[in-house]
């Protein structure tokens, strides 16, 4: 399989208020935040590396409400990491490959993500308390 590490996820209350460490180690956001309605988030990317190829990330996460998925990890865990990402070739062969394997999925079927990309969670129970993100650029 071709992976690589993509991202690692992290759920604040402000975007602007997690950025500040982040900035304090010498690392800019991209210049445009992306909401997604549909997983109630709004996200910045801030690149861990100038690279040659596309450097991993971290991705804050800022709640549109206190309902959504970050919404509900804040108030239950509070702000810190909430996943791990892997940027895969063929998401939906390998979704195939770990049902396959016994692994339980949170989504079976990839769905429309941040920066358009396919993505898909692996449910915690099946890593090791993790949730880890599956994400397929299109």
């Amino acid at each position: 399989m071709d992976i690589r590490l993509d991202h690692i996820g992290i759920a604040v209350n402000s975007l602007d208020e997690g950025e500040k460490f982040w900035r304090l180690l010498g690392l800019v956001p991209e210049s445009k935040d992306e909401e997604v309605a549909d997983q109630g988030v709004k996200t910045r990317f801030i690149p861990i590396a100038n690279q040659a190829q596309e450097p991993a990330m971290i991705e804050l996460l800022e709640p549109t409400g206190p309902d959504t998925p970050i919404g509900k990890f804040i108030s239950k865990r509070g702000v810190g990491i909430q996943q791990i990402c892997f940027q895969v070739k063929d998401i939906n062969l390998l979704i195939n490959k770990l049902l396959d394997s016994g692994i339980t999925m949170i989504d079976e079927v990839p769905k429309l993500g941040s920066k358009n990309c396919l993505i898909a969670f692996v449910h915690p129970k099946s890593t090791g308390g993790v949730l880890v993100e599956l994400s397929q650029s299109l």
